[in-house]
């Protein structure tokens, strides 16, 4: 596994109330990539050697995820809100003496990168966001289609630890079922890579915390959604990309503009929702034109450089 990130130094960081694992490699200026479920910092392994002949790229395993630490949640899960694992990111940056940075995440490390907008805009240069729509949206929109494809949004805020020893009872089926069935290109998950996110995802606090995410997710985080909608829209250039079929039918780009002031968007083709892994080009291409560019929000001309 440690072919898969060569040059990439690795170091433990503490961040107060998690120590979190993180590789870093590259010169030039720091970008943050955050990973989702139920996965770790492994999933960037097609795009952040490549990111790295250009940028800083430090890569975390979020808490609770991978080998980083899983604290306490606390009676109300506030302990994995979103808010909580983006402090973690900013303690991180500070830690490593950068005081603002380039931001990407995928999943559940976006729905990080979207808290972290909200809460510290001066911080983040501009942001890329993988296959989401806010959680707020997410929720308000449900329906059969939505909730037969994101039925674990609902199992995995179960109380008394059902789900907790339901999926340890087969980790690999879980990880396997969730990959298999939210992918559209089938040949892009090595063995390697998959035996990674298995053993992670076996550890019994690792099963634990990520619940915790989810419960989190259906309580505090759309708390403090709610309340960011009564604030001004963000200003941070945001760039979103979307692939996963059941949100193409969804205005994807409108919804996030009703919250940012500068939003581009871009459907991927041929993409499922784990798009750095199905698409590095397209995704390593996004991120290159993206934060190059002097435009808040991507020209038509930008866009298609993407799309290569």
């Amino acid at each position: 596994m440690q072919e898969r990130f060569k040059g990439f130094q690795h170091q433990v960081v503490d961040v107060g109330e998690a120590q979190l694992h993180v590789w870093t490699a590259g010169s030039g200026e720091p970008l943050l990539l955050l990973h989702g479920y139920p996965q770790t910092h492994m999933m960037w392994h097609r795009v952040a050697p490549v990111l790295a002949g250009e940028y800083r790229v430090i890569v975390p395993d979020l808490r609770g995820y991978g080998d980083s630490s899983c604290p306490d949640a606390g009676d109300d899960h506030a302990g994995y809100s979103k808010r909580a694992m983006g402090e973690d990111q900013f303690q991180l940056m500070d830690a490593l003496g950068y005081s603002d940075f380039f931001l990407m995440g995928h999943d559940r490390g976006a729905r990080v990168c979207h808290q972290m907008v909200l809460d510290h805009p001066e911080r983040i240069r501009r942001v890329i966001l993988l296959d989401i729509m806010s959680t707020l949206d997410m929720y308000e929109n449900m329906d059969m289609d939505l909730a037969t494809t994101y039925y674990h949004w609902f199992f995995l805020i179960q109380g008394r630890d059902f789900p907790e020893k339901m999926i340890l009872h087969d980790p690999a089926a879980v990880v396997e079922s969730f990959i298999s069935r939210m992918r559209v290109q089938n040949d892009v998950f090595p063995d390697d890579v998959m035996e990674h996110y298995i053993e992670k995802f076996s550890r019994k606090e690792v099963v634990h915390a990520t619940c915790e995410d989810y419960r989190a997710a259906a309580t505090v985080d759309l708390q403090h959604q709610r309340e960011a909608l009564k604030q001004a829209k963000f200003k941070v250039p945001m760039l979103v990309l979307w692939g996963t079929p059941s949100l193409r039918r969804f205005d994807v780009l409108g919804l996030w503009r009703e919250k940012g002031e500068n939003v581009s968007g871009l459907l991927v083709e041929n993409s499922g929702h784990y798009i750095a892994e199905e698409n590095p080009g397209i995704t390593c291409r996004a991120a290159q034109v993206f934060f190059r560019s002097g435009n808040a929000v991507l020209s038509e001309t930008e866009l298609a450089q993407i799309r290569g």
